[in-house]
């Protein structure tokens, strides 16, 4: 059966892309963040006459231009729930809606209903009331962290199922892993599915793992500078990604190692070959973002993106606003009586000189600018080794033809490795998003907000896999 749905918490339309692949059609959505809905936009209503027209634009009008009504194409849409009259709702035979977790995630104070955000469940709830009942909807599809199965000891759960039961709804649910589901993170999440009482009876729950047994899970390579924290935890390359979460920037994107598989020379000058160590899927794609050597930070805190340096041999980090202060190079300079002198930038050194240390506390001997291009195919051999702001020893390693990256090394495993944050491209991918769907939403939304949407979101297989069963029910 083909069922016409309601996307409501839209995020980047994430329901709808797993609705419409198992065959439903979608007739509305309704979004708060004008971020999201931009990007809602763009992946799922503009046509491609429109996107011609939007990209004689800079991005930062673009992103406000695509807010306006014409470019929806006459779908519905509501920017806010708590202004929604029931009325004007269309009628939709499901209503889809992961509402806001943060008052009920293990992350958050874990308020639950009891805090504005996750109480907006009720408003959705108390519209479906104010609805005639041959306009209410025959489904309701709902997502949530697993923690909401849990929080004040399970009762804010059973409010939850009292004000279904109240509203006319049978409620089924069930936890869910996106690994399962063909994609590599480890994101549980709690679904639950409404039936309204003499109508949609069929079970939908359990719905089986898409893939068979996981042969793979979430392990841990290590952790930077020996903190177990979000932002220095390193996972291994060859695991699940850790669930994405809606931290944008500050450094707390997943990072995973790239570990040379091929013939390296160790500290020892030693030649090993590390066999069964795989790199990361997209270290050798160089037309992709990847890891940089980051030689220094500039800031007071040390800390920050807009502060941090760049190595000039090395590969440019992600393009983003920056507060407008553009990426920083290091250009390494020489003081000419001595190499071993405090370095007080007295002489830029020339190509194919040895590079001195630097280090977060020298910031002396750094020059920065904005590239125009960093990436040339230069390896430091046989040279001083540049310390990192942990003093940990690094060198450039040239990993393939067009990549040169900064490298530490990891006791462990007797090699040099480099460190690396996801990018928001693999963000996207971790959530079962097509590229050109990322490219879309890249088209009016930088980095930050894009990383932040992926973690906002679901993850589209999982979606569709529960929704194919709806088509039966």
């Amino acid at each position: 059966m083909r069922v016409k749905f309601i996307d409501w918490f839209a995020g980047i339309g994430g329901f709808r892309r797993g609705m419409e692949l198992a065959g439903h059609e979608c007739v509305g959505f309704c979004e708060f963040d004008k971020f999201a809905t931009a990007s809602y936009i763009s992946m799922h209503l503009l046509t491609d006459e429109q996107r011609k027209k939007l990209n004689e634009l800079p991005q930062k009008k673009r992103q406000k231009e695509i807010l306006k009504d014409e470019y929806r194409n006459g779908e519905w849409y509501a920017n806010d729930v708590r202004r929604v009259c029931a009325d004007d709702i269309p009628k939709a035979d499901c209503w889809c809606f992961g509402f806001p977790c943060q008052d009920i995630s293990v992350a958050g104070k874990q308020l639950g209903f009891q805090g504005n955000r996750s109480s907006l469940f009720f408003r959705v709830m108390y519209l479906i009331g104010q609805l005639k009942e041959e306009d209410k909807p025959t489904y309701l599809f709902i997502e949530n962290v697993k923690n909401l199965l849990s929080v004040n000891g399970g009762w804010d759960f059973a409010r939850l199922l009292i004000e279904m039961e109240q509203g006319g709804y049978d409620a089924e649910w069930q936890v869910l892993n996106s690994k399962d589901f063909g994609v590599p993170q480890n994101r549980e999440r709690c679904f639950i599915v409404g039936h309204l009482r003499g109508r949609g009876s069929a079970k939908v729950f359990p719905v089986e793992r898409a893939d068979g047994e996981n042969s793979v899970s979430l392990n841990l390579f290590g952790c930077l500078n020996g903190r177990n924290s979000q932002r220095d935890r390193v996972y291994s390359s060859e695991g699940l990604a850790p669930t994405i979460s809606t931290k944008p920037g500050g450094n707390t994107e997943p990072k995973v190692p790239i570990i040379f598989d091929t013939s390296y020379i160790g500290q020892d000058e030693k030649v090993r070959e590390y066999e069964g160590i795989c790199p990361t899927l997209t270290s050798r794609d160089y037309k992709e973002p990847r890891s940089v050597g980051v030689v220094c930070n500039v800031n007071p805190s040390g800390k920050g993106m807009n502060g941090n340096v760049y190595d000039s041999n090395g590969v440019s980090p992600s393009l983003t606003t920056n507060k407008g202060e553009g990426n920083k190079i290091a250009i390494p300079v020489l003081t000419p009586d001595r190499a071993e002198k405090r370095q007080n930038g007295r002489r830029f050194k020339d190509d194919g000189e040895p590079m001195f240390t630097l280090t977060g506390q020298d910031r002396h001997g750094v020059a920065t600018s904005v590239p125009v291009s960093m990436t040339r195919n230069i390896v430091e051999e046989e040279i001083e080794n540049t310390l990192d702001t942990s003093c940990n020893q690094g060198i450039f390693v040239q990993v393939s033809e067009e990549l040169v990256v900064y490298a530490v090394w990891y006791e462990r495993y007797q090699c040099y490795i480099a460190i690396r944050k996801l990018t928001p491209k693999e963000c996207f991918r971790l959530q079962g998003w097509t590229d050109d769907y990322f490219e879309k939403a890249q088209f009016v939304n930088s980095d930050s907000q894009l990383y932040k949407q992926a973690g906002n979101g679901v993850t589209v297989n999982v979606i569709q896999s529960i929704a194919e069963k709806m088509r039966f029910a």
